[in-house]
Order: C-alpha cells, then structure tokens, then sequence
C-alpha cells in the first residue's frame, strides 16, 4: 500500500474483531493503513511512540473499559482522532462515556459501542475533506 492515511492503534489484541471491521472498511475504500496494538495504561511510552512516528492523517483508536487510549493520543497530536468504544464491561457504556467526555481542548470523534466500521467511514470523510483542500 502507499503512505499510511489512518493509524489504528487498538488497547489490546482482545479488540481485533473490532480493528477487522474497520480494516474491511479502509480496504473496500482502498484507503492505506496500518494497525498497532497498545495500551495506554501499560505501555504510554509506545503509545507516545506510536503516534509521534506515523505519517497517518487520521488516527482510530479502540478501546473498552477505561477507554483511555483514545484521549491519550489526542493528547499527543493534532491530527484527528476517531474512538471506537469496545463492550468490554458495563455494555461498552463506561468506554462510550470515558470517550466521549473529553476535556476541552482534547476532542475525539466518538462512534457506537464496537463499530469499527463507522470510524473507518469517518475516517473517510475526513480525509475527503482533506483532498479537496
């Protein structure tokens, strides 16, 4: 594939259903990609790793409980980042709320509990916009 366009980082390799949702989706669209997993608990250093390195233009970060990961990237970049809650506990109402009430100045797109593929075609629109700049 050519220059990664979206990043999907995932908290732990127990979310690749979801990342496969949303991998369908970038590969119908013909969208470049790459997956890494990490938690943003555990292992900050190479989420910070992660994000500070990548060319992608759109980050989708996956996550359950806590859901911490995709608040922590957008921390660390200005580049749009899309959160996908994971029913992990509770309904995946915990992870929808922890990703939806960010901070100000912190935004993240949110999307349905385990949907995947509706921040692959968020992730889309985005970078149309982009094109047509």
């Amino acid at each position: 594939m050519s220059k990664v366009l979206v990043h999907i980082i995932a908290g732990s390799k127990s979310d690749e259903k979801i990342v496969f949702k949303a991998t369908k989706v970038l590969e119908e669209l013909k969208i470049s990609y790459e997956v890494s997993y990490a938690s943003a608990h555990r292992e900050p250093d190479k989420v910070k790793q992660i994000v500070e390195s990548s060319p992608a233009k759109v980050f989708i970060c996956i996550a359950g409980l806590a859901a911490a990961l995709p608040g922590v990237v957008a921390s660390l970049t200005k580049k749009p980042v899309i959160g996908v809650p994971v029913n992990a506990a509770l309904g995946g109402l915990d992870a929808l709320l922890s990703i939806a009430q960010m901070p100000k100045g912190v935004p993240v797109a949110t999307v349905g509990i385990d949907n995947g593929s509706n921040a692959a075609h968020l992730a889309a629109r985005i970078l149309s916009i982009c094109k047509s700049d």
